[in-house]
Parts: structure tokens; C-alpha cells; sequence
């Protein structure tokens, strides 16, 4: 890649780009189907999501409301939807269909941009006026996040900024740099310029006292790749110092989500049980991603309680919700809603790609399950140990390939943005 790269791995912050032309209007296409409801846009080239109706009219057709309004509305988990690309008005249909919020990230925009014409009449305008690949990028990645967020903010605004919330992720590149994490959340936080978006910061051990600092700048924060316990309690810690060191007297519109991981986790120990190979460690397959968030639950309810909590909640503060990521079951054996079902609970967020969101809808199961069977959770976690697991192992290298997977996806879009430019400069010669 040719030219210099910035230490924010953003546009310098001169001025917000110009606020986002209006949402055009989007045609929602409802056509019954003998399975249920299939929702689609007008036009749309993907797979459309399978909205399966959860109750009947009278007249014994089919309703609109799907097993993500159950979710939320008899559990009290938040389904979200992991995906975001041009048009952003492909996300009606699924907002109809009960996704409350949105995340996104490196490897998500790649695809996105790379993928689709959609980027290219704002790509070429940009290039024209003297941006960069990577200013281009942010530009890009701002209008989609800002567009997004207004679609949102009905929801945002129902739930006194609960929900609602569009996530959009610094620079991969600064990952092991505190104070650039910190800055570049600011700049993303103020050139977005919308109540409900969330700043994503990795949960490394460089990017912690960051979430703090940022949170106490009075800056809603999504701390994304949490994949241990120990690490999720000092993202929890950091979540509560930003709150108590920010000085403010409401901290109503300071929130945060915990983004724990939880399909790679059994990726990564199932290949280590098989190594091992006995029929005790071959039983636990597909056993430790779950067992791990249950007790990550069983830890916000202790941390997010007592007097210190309490004082927090006096002064409005909400409680940092954890979010289930990384919930598209990658082993075909398991059943294709294990992520989903085995993890559900009040004041939780299920962000969901495509393939978990359409099976959920589907065929999902809707039941309390994230405080169920603890003690044998317990159990899994405990036998794997004696196995020779090592929990905060695991999660280290569950990391480094988080952050090098998405520093992989940056790094190949702004290769492929600059070859591009570099061909509209000379077609413009």
C-alpha cells in the first residue's frame, strides 16, 4: 500500500462531513409463504429474512410479529442484527420483523464496500476532491453509520436510550495503542454525531484504561472481542471508574454493551478436546462457549449490584449490558440456534448474522436459559481446566485472531480503495 497511514487511521477531524442526504423510502415486500412470512425489499439481490409469525390473526393469517418481538418482549433480550452495507434501508424490513440495533465492524465494511457498487458514485466524488483511501473509508463508513443510526432512533427514543444503537469500530490498527484508541474515539464519537451510536474498542489489555477514559468523556462505548472472564470483569471494572470519574451529575445517556464471544470460543477448545481424545474430553464438545457465558452472566449480576452499583444507579447510570457475539454456529453438528436459545435472559443483547437471525426466526426456541443449569456450567468449566485448558490461554489467542483478522480486512480494503483511486485519477488525466 502506497502513501502514509495516520496514527488515528482516520481523516484529521477539520469538520464533520456533511450530514447524510434523507433516507429514500423503502418498498417493503410481505409475501405469505407456507412456512410463514417472507419479508423482503423490492429489488433486494440477498437471501431475504424468513420472518416466521409467532401468532395468528383471527383469520388464521400470518402476522407480522416474529420470534424477535417474543425475545424482547417476553424475555427481555435485545435482538440485534451483525451486518450493515448500502442500502442501509434493507434494515426496514428487518426492524419490522423485531432486530432493535446494529453492529458492524472491519471485516463487515470489507465485504460491504468491496462487494458493492453502492459505495462507488460517493467513492469517486471523495477521490475527486482530494481525499485519501483511508479519509475516503471513514467517509464512506460515517454516511452508512449515520443513516443507519436514524432508522434507529424511533427505537432509541421509545426506550429513553436503552436500545436503539448503531456500532461502529476505531481503527484495528490501534488495538495496543491506548491513547490513539482514545482519540479516535472521540473524533468518531463527534463526527457521527448521533445520540445512538456506540464506539467500539477492542477489550485488550491496551484498549482498557481506554474504554475508561472514553466512558468518562460521557461516550457510549461497545467493548467488542471479550472472550474470558478475567477480562470481562475488567472491562466491567473499566465501565464503572469511566462512570464514577466523569463528574457528571446524570449518567442516563452514558451506556455501554460487553460484547463476549462465543461460537469461536468452542471453535478453539473443540479442536483442543479432540487432540486430546479421550471420551471424557470429546463429551464436553461444543459444551464450553456456553458454559463460559453463563458465568459471565452469573458476574454482571454481582458486579452490576451492592452499594457501589447503587450509588451509580442513584445518578441514572444503566447497567453494561453483555452482548452475545459471534453467535452463527461455525460446527454444522450443533443445531443451528444453539447461540441464540442457550443464552437467553432480561437486560442481554444478541447481535446475530444472517444465518443465526433467519433460523431463530424460523425455529428458535423462546425460554429463559442464561440463568439455567449454572452448576453444570459450572461443571464444564471446571472439567475442562482439569483437562489442561487454560481459560485465560484460550482467550489471549482468541484475541490476537480477533484483532489480526480485522486488521486483515482493513488492511485489504485500503489496498483495494487505493488501486481503485489510483485508476479514477489516471482515467481523469
Amino acid at each position: 500500500m502506497t502513501g502514509t497511514v495516520s496514527k488515528l487511521a482516520a481523516p484529521r477531524p477539520a469538520a464533520p462531513p456533511r450530514p447524510p442526504a434523507a433516507l429514500r423510502s423503502a418498498a417493503l415486500a410481505f409475501a405469505p409463504s407456507a412456512r410463514g412470512v417472507r419479508v423482503s425489499l423490492a429489488g433486494r439481490a440477498r437471501s431475504p429474512i424468513i420472518a416466521m409469525a409467532s401468532a395468528k390473526e383471527g383469520n388464521g393469517a400470518p402476522t407480522k410479529k416474529t420470534r424477535l418481538h417474543d425475545l424482547y418482549e417476553l424475555q427481555g433480550l435485545s435482538p440485534w442484527y451483525d451486518n450493515l452495507c448500502r442500502p442501509v434501508t434493507d434494515l426496514l424490513p428487518l426492524i419490522a420483523s423485531g432486530v432493535r440495533g446494529v453492529t458492524s465492524n472491519p471485516t463487515i465494511f470489507q465485504k460491504a464496500i468491496s462487494s458493492s457498487s453502492a459505495y462507488d458514485e460517493q467513492f469517486k466524488q471523495l477521490i475527486s476532491s482530494g481525499k485519501d483511501a483511508e479519509s475516503a473509508y471513514w467517509e464512506l463508513v460515517i454516511k452508512d453509520i449515520q443513516d443507519a443510526c436514524k432508522l434507529f432512533e424511533p427505537i432509541y427514543d421509545e426506550t429513553d436510550g436503552a436500545d436503539g444503537y448503531v456500532s461502529v469500530e476505531v481503527s484495528p490498527r490501534l488495538a495496543n495503542d491506548t491513547q490513539g484508541t482514545v482519540e479516535a474515539a472521540k473524533w468518531l464519537h463527534k463526527v457521527v454525531n448521533r445520540p445512538n451510536v456506540y464506539i467500539k474498542i477492542p477489550a485488550t489489555a491496551e484498549c482498557v484504561p481506554s474504554i475508561r477514559e472514553v466512558i468518562s468523556n460521557g461516550i457510549s462505548v461497545n467493548v467488542t472481542l471479550i472472550f474470558s472472564i478475567a477480562r470481562y470483569e475488567a472491562v466491567i471494572d473499566a465501565y464503572l471508574d469511566g462512570l464514577e470519574a466523569s463528574g457528571l451529575s446524570d449518567l442516563s445517556r452514558v451506556t455501554s454493551v460487553a460484547s463476549f464471544f462465543v461460537s469461536r470460543v468452542d471453535s478453539l477448545i473443540d479442536k483442543m478436546l479432540e487432540k486430546i481424545g479421550t471420551p471424557e474430553a470429546l463429551a464436553l464438545r461444543g459444551k464450553a462457549a456456553v458454559a463460559q457465558a453463563k458465568l459471565a452472566n452469573q458476574l454482571y449480576q454481582k458486579k452490576f449490584s451492592g452499594p457501589r452499583w447503587e450509588a451509580l444507579a442513584k445518578k441514572g447510570a444503566k447497567k453494561q449490558r453483555l452482548l452475545w457475539a459471534s453467535t452463527g454456529v461455525k460446527n454444522p453438528a450443533y443445531p443451528d440456534t444453539l447461540y441464540v436459545d442457550s443464552l437467553i435472559g432480561p437486560d442481554t443483547v444478541n447481535t446475530m448474522p444472517d444465518q443465526a437471525l433467519q433460523a431463530f426466526i424460523d425455529h428458535g426456541t423462546v425460554s429463559r436459559t442464561v440463568d439455567a443449569n449454572v452448576s453444570e456450567a459450572e461443571g464444564v468449566y471446571s472439567a475442562l481446566e482439569k483437562l489442561g485448558i487454560n481459560w485465560d490461554e484460550v482467550g489471549k489467542q482468541l484475541e490476537l485472531e480477533g484483532v489480526d483478522s480485522f486488521k486483515k480486512s482493513f488492511d485489504s480494503l485500503l489496498v483495494s480503495l487505493q488501486e481503485k483511486g489510483n485508476t479514477l485519477k489516471t482515467a481523469n488525466v
